[in-house]
């Protein structure tokens, strides 16, 4: 007897494999108006520096008679840091990195419960028909052409650009160029020069994940931010700070100073409009929770229905089909991948 919604239960294993599949980002030096020679451009280098920090934290109510806090301010504060910063004779940022899109977006990598995959794998099917990646690949698209990637090199820039280009078997064979400042980072809206160009490089995406084609994809940006400005590639995460030796750390990929594929990928997917905080916090990053970590704080919480686990298992368990801006989230999320089982249900 075939299994009904009623009897339904979500798998103990559930997993899913990221479908939007972003390279390290390396960082290059040059002239804005050389970015047609920006092969030849040089790499950007990680050096340290020793800096004397003062006193500035905030102090217990015992140190704050002015003895103690002259007694503190004579103790250096003494720190080595990296930094990673363009030459005195070149005012722009390259960064370039590789995206793949892959398909089967929605397709469980592991899934020990046969009913629940048949079940999902027809929902997922029934979104692709009904509603299609139409809308996140757009949105994806447009964070390309944003250069929203770009983070803190973004903030102060004087001009930025993005090239996007299609690689068939590592040749291009179409190019989309943006004006990044053009683009609005809160609203996925577009300048009239830039509609047609994210049409088509959204309509690109969405063949990858449908699996229509096989998408790759070359990303290069230029911020043009002035000769010798300090630029800011990631910054690794030392658990051992005292065994390193330095207050900052950067990421470097063969010597040259990079960004984690996985801060790009978090750019790529703050697609999320659909979240209750919108109005106040613009598009965040997809999440389970609508986690927001720089605020501490999930704008997707368990108590309001609007979190993935929720909304998934309406859908999947109880037929509860969500709006279709909560739809967008749900797909989105399985594009995003992870480990979503329940293993308190089998």
């Amino acid at each position: 007897m075939a299994t009904t919604t009623h009897t339904l239960k979500t798998a103990s294993v559930l997993a899913f494999e990221r479908k939007l599949d972003p390279s390290d980002a390396l960082f290059f030096a040059g002239n804005w108006d050389q970015r047609g020679n920006a092969a030849q451009w040089a790499p950007i280098t990680v050096r340290e520096k020793s800096v004397r920090g003062t006193i500035s934290n905030r102090l217990k109510p015992a140190n704050q008679d002015a003895a103690k806090l002259d007694a503190a301010i004579e103790n250096p504060n003494l720190q080595t840091v990296d930094v990673a910063t363009l030459p005195a004779d070149a005012d722009t940022l390259k960064v370039s990195f590789s995206l793949r899109v892959l398909g089967g977006a929605g397709t469980p990598s592991a899934c020990n419960n046969a009913d629940y995959r048949a079940k999902l794998l027809a929902t997922v099917q029934g979104y692709v028909e009904g509603t299609g990646y139409g809308e996140l690949a757009r949105r994806y698209g447009h964070n390309l052409a944003n250069g929203r990637f770009l983070w803190r090199n973004r903030i102060g820039a004087e001009q930025v650009e993005v090239q996007v280009q299609h690689l068939v078997q590592g040749v291009p064979v179409k190019t989309w160029t943006f004006d990044a400042l053009a683009l609005n980072a809160r609203e996925f809206t577009a300048n009239a020069a830039a509609v047609q160009p994210l049409q088509e490089l959204g309509e690109l995406i969405a063949q990858g994940l449908t699996g229509q084609s096989h998408v790759l994809l070359q990303v290069t940006a230029f911020a043009r931010i002035g000769a010798g400005q300090e630029v800011y590639p990631s910054q690794e995460l030392i658990l051992d700070k005292a065994s390193s030796g330095k207050s900052k750390t950067l990421y470097v990929v063969n010597g040259v100073a990079g960004m984690h594929s996985q801060k790009l990928g978090n750019a790529l997917r703050t697609i999320d409009t659909w979240h209750p905080d919108v109005a106040e916090l613009g598009p965040i990053a997809v999440e389970p929770y609508g986690s927001v970590t720089t605020l501490g704080r999930a704008c997707r919480r368990p108590t309001d229905k609007l979190d993935f686990y929720n909304l998934l298992d309406g859908w999947m368990l109880k037929d509860k089909v969500p709006a279709s801006d909560q739809q967008h989230f749900v797909m989105a999320t399985l594009i995003r991948g992870g480990v979503f089982g329940d293993a308190g249900k089998e």
